[in-house]
């Protein structure tokens, strides 16, 4: 009898492709192999996300699509256990699998019929080391959340905080860089709660610091979304975290809003002010830094006055990436309930918004046109003859395609820019290559 195969699909964010990981890694631990088709597989796992309304629409397309050409279907993810439901109604054969039973995927696999895993807390115990992409890894620290969102359908699939010790997140790392991973991204819902659930409540600067400490060679640390009231709480310690060359100088940090009504009816625990006194605080420090945010546009509540001071919190701030949304109401979420901006409104808005977004950060980038600077070469872009680089603070280098360069650090002549990134070309090479393991 030959061996069983799998075919998995994976959307969503970080974590997603970290919990997809988990079940590929006990998949083939017990000797199934990946399929190239749904129709070669025993099993086919779509790992699904939720965070959206268009996501879902999405989601429910692809389920419906899969179940008439696979003899067995299991939908994991935030998707299956924020929306049981409705799975069911569209594909009542279907095994369910919430996020934090990816580690018990064999107990769907290998029983008959239909499996339901939606119950239960992430097993923190092991962790899979991350696949390379490129010269790039995902390190999930930690799930769930302290806040409440109105908005947020993130919390009911990733709601306990569960962190993963710091020894073994250590231990991970570790192995990724002696396999060449020059890029290690510390992912997680709200990174900056990291540890609140452990013995002695290390803090995610402990652990990054730890992991600078134990880790010896050539890399960088890129620390995913952190929520702003739980920054202020470590910020010294964080900031003095950064100043070690080996973590990009990259804060990822939503604000979601610029008036402090809206912040409220979103269940937001910070104000406007605070958030502009910790933004000072990190370009004080370093003022050359990636400081992202994110802002939703249109969430209930927001009238044309709330909105205008959202779009004068983006001038005054001068943001170098905001990843900007239209509210989209999501179910068994507090906002649902509650007076909605009409989608006409929404979209005006978001035009609005997003023209002076891309005004801000094309002339950003286009600061960086002429210089000559270092610049750490860490994948392949998606343009297939391209890979990008990363500068210190993070920001993104386009160059033409050199696969000897790939890991290496390089300098770099930015010639061009766009809002999306810079473009440059090589000058010269910094360190040797590092084959990977």
């Amino acid at each position: 009898m030959g061996l069983k195969r799998y075919y998995m699909e994976t959307y969503g964010c970080s974590l997603s492709e970290f919990d997809s990981l988990t079940m590929a890694s006990i998949l083939e631990a017990r000797g199934y192999t990946r399929a190239e088709t749904p129709e070669e597989a025993d099993v086919v796992i779509v790992n699904t996300c939720a965070v959206r309304l268009d996501t879902e629409y999405r989601m429910v397309e692809r389920i419906t699509d899969l179940r008439g050409r696979a003899r067995r279907l299991v939908v994991a993810g935030c998707l299956a256990k924020s929306r049981p439901g409705l799975v069911s109604r569209i594909a009542p054969e279907a095994s369910l699998v919430s996020p934090q039973n990816a580690s018990r995927i064999m107990e769907v696999v290998e029983t008959g019929g239909r499996v339901v895993l939606l119950q239960g807390s992430r097993d923190t115990s092991w962790m899979p080391v991350p696949p390379l992409r490129d010269r790039v890894a995902t390190v999930m620290i930690e799930e769930g959340c302290l806040n409440d969102c109105s908005f947020c359908i993130s919390k009911h699939a990733r709601r306990e905080l569960k962190s993963y010790p710091p020894r073994l997140i250590v231990e991970t790392v570790s192995r990724l860089v002696e396999r060449g991973a020059r890029e290690i991204r510390l992912t997680g819902l709200d990174t900056a709660a990291y540890g609140r659930d452990l013995p002695g409540k290390p803090t995610l600067a402990d652990l990054v610091s730890m992991i600078l400490d134990r880790v010896e060679g050539d890399y960088r640390i890129r620390v995913g979304m952190m929520t702003p009231e739980l920054v202020l709480d470590i910020l010294d310690d964080l900031l003095d975290v950064y100043r070690d060359e080996r973590v990009f100088k990259f804060f990822h940090i939503p604000v979601q809003s610029g008036d402090d009504g809206v912040l409220k009816i979103m269940k937001r625990r910070y104000t406007v002010s605070e958030f502009k006194r910790l933004h000072a605080r990190v370009k004080a420090l370093f003022p050359d830094s990636m400081f992202a945010t994110d802002i939703i546009v249109g969430h209930p509540g927001e009238g044309e006055e709330e909105f205008m001071a959202t779009v004068r919190l983006v001038k005054e701030l001068q943001f170098e990436r905001v990843h900007l949304a239209q509210y989209s109401i999501r179910p068994h979420t507090r906002a649902a309930a509650m007076r909605q901006v009409p989608d006409p409104v929404k979209k005006e808005r978001s035009r609005t918004l997003m023209r002076t977004i891309e005004e801000i950060g094309e002339r950003i980038h286009r600061r960086y046109v002429g210089m000559k600077l270092k610049a750490l070469v860490t994948e392949r872009s998606f343009r297939s003859w391209s890979m990008t680089a990363r500068l210190d603070n993070y920001f993104p280098v386009v160059l033409p395609l050199r696969e000897e360069l790939m890991g290496k650090w390089v300098d770099v002549v930015v010639k061009d820019a766009s809002f999306f990134d810079l473009r440059g070309s090589v000058e010269g090479e910094r360190v040797e290559t590092v084959d990977i393991v």
